[in-house]
């Protein structure tokens, strides 16, 4: 396996294990971060020690411009880009609906929905036969919250997940004739630092009961997940959606 791939939101958590776990297996990768500088150039330096092709690049991949600018600087760095993760994604408190504000409610889906609009728009424009490139494979995370909808805590941030899912529907059949293959993976309760930015750093252990395996996931199982569905072995695998929830 080899190519170019970006990962959103790639310096921490589920994103850091798929970057690390496609460096292993020839890939060069974009680590695109926000906020986390350090985590991220530590990683690449990570890939680049062990013999690979890494570079972080900072970009908010709610506003144009800059996934414009993450993109140019993967194409520059790397060469063409053959595949994309749409893993950047937030929570907010838990709360109840009647408690959201719109404010919370754009930074939401601006981030989680518009953010991975953009970045799959760029990667199609670069992957696309349609558009003189050599197809490709984009792998959207999303969240078993879509399925379950997070009453009382996520609702906004299941929404957005949903509204995930349908676009890997949509995207994959307008993009199926063009080369590019577009599936998505559905984590459940996973150890990762987005708990305790929702306030909730011992959410998993709160709720481990529910979770017919009676354990959180971790970041490496959702990666190897990704792999997979990047890799030619999911060669006739689009649209799919695969649940890696520990049963729940």
């Amino acid at each position: 396996m080899s190519g170019v791939l970006m990962i959103t939101g790639g310096g921490r958590g589920i994103g850091a294990a798929t970057a690390r776990l496609a460096a292993q297996r020839g890939y060069a990768v974009c680590i695109n971060y926000l906020r986390d500088r350090d985590a991220a150039d530590a990683l690449a330096r990570e890939i680049a020690g062990g013999g690979g092709r890494a570079i972080a690049v900072r970009a908010d991949v709610a506003k144009e411009q800059e996934v414009l600018a993450l993109f140019g600087e993967c194409d520059r760095a790397l060469g063409p880009l053959t595949a994309l993760v749409n893993n950047a994604g937030i929570v907010d408190r838990q709360a109840r609906v009647d408690a959201m504000d719109a404010a919370r409610l754009q930074r939401m889906f601006s981030i989680n929905v518009v953010g991975a609009f953009l970045c799959a728009r760029e990667a199609i424009r670069r992957m696309s036969t349609r558009h003189g490139g050599h197809g490709g494979a984009i792998v959207n995370v999303s969240s078993a919250a879509a399925r379950l909808g997070s009453p009382g805590e996520y609702v906004d941030y299941a929404a957005s997940k949903g509204a995930i899912d349908t676009m890997t529907l949509g995207l994959a059949k307008e993009l199926a004739a063009d080369g590019i293959r577009v599936n998505a993976v559905r984590p459940g309760f996973v150890h990762t630092g987005i708990h305790a930015s929702g306030g909730q750093p011992n959410r998993i252990e709160r709720l481990r009961d529910g979770i017919p395996m009676k354990r959180g996931g971790r970041p490496e199982e959702v990666a190897h997940a990704v792999l997979w569905l990047l890799s030619d072995e999911a060669s006739y695998a689009t649209g799919a959606i695969l649940d890696v929830s520990g049963g729940r």
